[in-house]
């Protein structure tokens, strides 16, 4: 009798591999994230998405040569483990599962929020739970159902910027200064816009699901990061010339306060139907993610072994899904964590700190070019997580450092 375990499935192309990264970047933070790095960069606001952009593309890229050298289920954890050591494989997994479980609740509760405004705990647990049945049947379904999401984002983006250049309030004095609030606060915004564009690592993290990975996953990752690059770009500069930099810092939801601005409050149900599909779809890959991280951990001891179990029909890490969407449910009934989540900002930094790190020590001839990509990276991570406000830098410092100790009592104790 075989005692062979069942494997990941090698099902995504380029064309899937590129709207499951599009999925986790076109997120909520197209509708959120502006008013935040807004007040902190001011008008510098595109100079802090020109940065961000920047950081995000040789952090790209050196998870793409790592994922198509080392083409398994776990991204950063697997590539800092066998790169660097499990130290530090470690250190990336664990910050990517906490911050994103945190994220995924956040999630939740955002699409529940614009889809039943005034039941949206009951709208969020529906989410998780639907989201978590997708996953459960397999990374095909997940592929398409995100490429739905996708579209509906895209459109409700794109009324949303043709509503802004038709509505007539538009100013460009409201661009400048370009150096907004000054370097440190351009730095800052920066931080906080740089994970609009984190999602491209979820490619990377289902590398064990990619045919021809080391084909496949260099050429999706700097497709999807560009479309989103050129997307955000287009929203943020509509964001600034209709609200300015003091309105959209002022804005909870800057995309509608665009259309209103304009007297176009007909595209509002746009905005918000556009705003439950992006939660969704980062709701949706950002499970994939933690799943199969969480399989990648649970292989190695890192975490409960029980939870490296992969569904012999679906191929699917099913133990680890289902209890992710336990815990999101779980959070979500009892807490908000919308505002709570500060730590998974410098997890998701150190996350590609240690990526850049392991790009650095590959051998052979991709080495000569990726050095100075991967140098940046590295050095822009670092940069970026200094300017993060304390209390998340310190929050996150503190979950990383909680789960050292529980590993190191582990090692000594059994």
């Amino acid at each position: 009798m075989s005692t062979e375990q069942p494997a990941l499935r090698r099902e995504l192309g380029v064309a899937d591999a590129v709207v499951v990264g599009l999925g986790a970047m076109l997120g909520a933070g197209v509708f959120a994230a502006y008013g935040p790095a807004a007040s902190a960069a001011g008008a510098g606001l595109l100079l802090a998405l020109a940065i961000a952009a920047v950081v995000a593309y040789a952090n790209a890229t050196s998870s793409a040569q790592l994922a198509a050298v080392h083409p398994l289920a776990g991204g950063t954890y697997v590539y800092g483990r066998r790169q660097l050591g499990p130290l530090w494989g470690f250190i990336a997994g664990w910050g990517f599962v906490i911050g994103k479980t945190a994220s995924c609740a956040a999630m939740a509760l955002t699409a529940g929020a614009y889809a039943w405004p005034a039941h949206p705990r009951i709208a969020a647990v529906v989410a998780a739970v639907a989201l978590t049945a997708v996953n459960y049947r397999g990374i095909t379904k997940t592929a398409s159902l995100t490429r739905i999401l996708v579209a509906v984002t895209l459109l409700a983006l794109g009324i949303v910027l043709v509503g802004s250049f038709a509505g007539g309030a538009m100013d460009s004095g409201r661009l400048v200064p370009l150096t907004g609030n000054g370097g440190y606060g351009v730095l800052q915004g920066a931080g906080l816009l740089f994970f609009a564009f984190a999602g491209y690592a979820r490619i990377a993290t289902l590398g064990e699901e990619v045919r021809d990975p080391a084909r496949t996953i260099p050429r999706a990752v700097p497709i999807a990061l560009g479309i989103v690059v050129f997307t955000y770009a287009l929203v943020g500069l509509a964001v600034l010339l209709v609200l300015g930099a003091e309105g959209t810092a002022a804005s909870t939801a800057p995309l509608r306060d665009v259309v209103l601005a304009g007297s176009l409050s007909p595209l509002v149900p746009a905005v918000r139907v556009g705003a439950v599909a992006a939660s969704l779809g980062v709701l949706l890959s950002a499970m994939a993610g933690v799943g199969r991280t969480t399989l990648a951990m649970a292989r190695d001891g890192e975490l409960p072994r029980p939870l490296a179990a992969v569904h012999p029909r679906y191929a699917v890490p099913h133990r680890a899904e289902l209890l992710l969407g336990l815990v999101v449910i779980g959070v979500v009934s009892l807490a908000d964590v919308r505002q709570a989540i500060g730590f998974s900002s410098t997890g998701v930094l150190v996350y590609y700190a240690i990526a850049n790190a392991s790009a650095w020590t590959l051998p052979g001839p991709v080495r000569r070019w990726l050095r100075p990509l991967a140098a940046l990276g590295l050095l822009g991570c670092l940069t970026l997580v200094a300017t993060l406000p304390p209390a998340s830098l310190l929050t996150g410092l503190a979950v990383l450092a909680v789960g050292l100790v529980v590993r190191a009592l582990r090692l000594r104790f059994g």
